[in-house]
């Protein structure tokens, strides 16, 4: 579906009037959307359309996944978390996991940002460049 500017700007309005303190309040965004849903402008579908996506790529910046070869200790998770909330800001949830797979370090994945420190990726390059 083809999204005009006025949408966007709509859309893109009604998403920045959701957010408190640089986060996205879930009841301001439900409340918004009931709001456009009983007006019904002119191009509501593409506003909500374009709104959605907005929040969805939100929700995704606000999500970290933290993944090791092996378990990290809680002085590292810790150390990881303070490095990650001074980058990305407060609200972020962070997941740690384990993938034996990637052999040693870390790989770090925030929204569309991947940090792939691993030995894994390393071999990867160094296979390739040969």
């Amino acid at each position: 579906m083809k999204i005009n500017k006025q949408a966007r700007r709509d859309a893109k309005h009604l998403f920045v009037t959701c957010r408190t303190n640089a986060l996205l309040d879930e009841a301001k965004v439900r409340i918004a959307v009931q709001a456009v849903v009983a007006q019904k402008p002119r191009g509501f579908v593409a506003i909500l359309s374009h709104f959605q996506r907005l929040v969805k790529l939100d929700i995704d910046r606000r999500n970290a996944t933290v993944e090791s070869a092996v378990a990290l200790a809680p002085s590292m998770q810790e150390s990881v978390k303070a490095n990650l909330a001074s980058r990305y800001g407060a609200g972020l949830s962070i997941t740690f996991s384990q993938n034996a797979a990637l052999i040693g370090g870390l790989r770090v994945k925030v929204g569309s940002d991947v940090y792939d420190g691993s030995v894994q990726a390393r071999l990867n390059g160094l296979a390739e460049s040969l």
